[in-house]
């Protein structure tokens, strides 16, 4: 039998969409301490929902909780953005080719792509190209393959936060959305799912190149 999960109260939901937004949004940045009594004020609430909130976003990897440091904003680097990046490399395009190869509605893709191009900052902006990558792989037919890119959506858009914050490449990668969903709206499922590839991994490249080997190495 399945089990169910337990419903958050919805003072720790409200509390965890709150934080989760200020992290993907840059309000708060990678390695910024996260302290229960200030958060708790600023929220409202006591510090159980801030605290119950905080476990949750370190299980999915936003924050990270120290016995000597407290608790802060996970730390971005080339390691991580590339262990992200691979787990999409692999999937997203594929989730992508099944739900094209069997004919899934993809409004939400448009919708989400038109809310980024009218976007009038940044943080919305980054919201709506969220949407549009889960819009594009959610509808693959497969749940566990949906839930696997889930769980590292809030990972992936940390990176891209502190990837936009050093070199903002807004429009090259609408230009690529709008590419990838001219494929998957005409029933391309392999080009859709080979542009998907290579936007991704352009983006990696660029913001988080691979250093030079040292002299003497090949």
């Amino acid at each position: 039998m399945t089990s169910v999960p337990t419903p958050i109260p919805s003072r720790t939901q409200y509390v965890l969409d709150a934080i989760k937004h200020r992290i993907l949004t840059g309000q708060l940045t990678p390695g910024q301490a996260l302290v229960e009594t200030e958060l708790a004020a600023q929220f409202g609430v006591s510090k159980t929902p801030v605290r119950e909130a905080l476990k949750t976003l370190a299980g999915t990897g936003l924050v990270v909780m120290s016995q000597y440091k407290g608790v802060t904003v996970r730390m971005v680097d080339a390691d991580m953005a590339r262990e992200v990046y691979d787990v999409r490399l692999l999937l997203e395009p594929e989730a992508l080719r099944r739900a094209v190869a069997r004919g899934a509605p993809l409004d939400a893709a448009r919708s989400a792509l038109t809310r980024a191009d009218t976007a009038t900052d940044t943080a919305e902006r980054s919201l709506a190209n969220r949407d549009f990558h889960r819009a594009l792989y959610l509808p693959c037919g497969n749940p566990l393959l949906g839930r696997m890119l889930d769980e590292v959506r809030d990972q992936a858009a940390l990176v891209s936060a502190v990837a936009w914050s050093a070199d903002p490449s807004w429009e090259r990668e609408a230009a690529e959305h709008r590419e990838i969903l001219r494929l998957a709206l005409e029933g391309d499922a392999d080009g859709a799912a080979n542009a998907l590839h290579a936007h991704i991994a352009s983006f990696v490249r660029r913001a988080f190149p691979e250093p030079l080997p040292e002299e003497g190495q090949t």
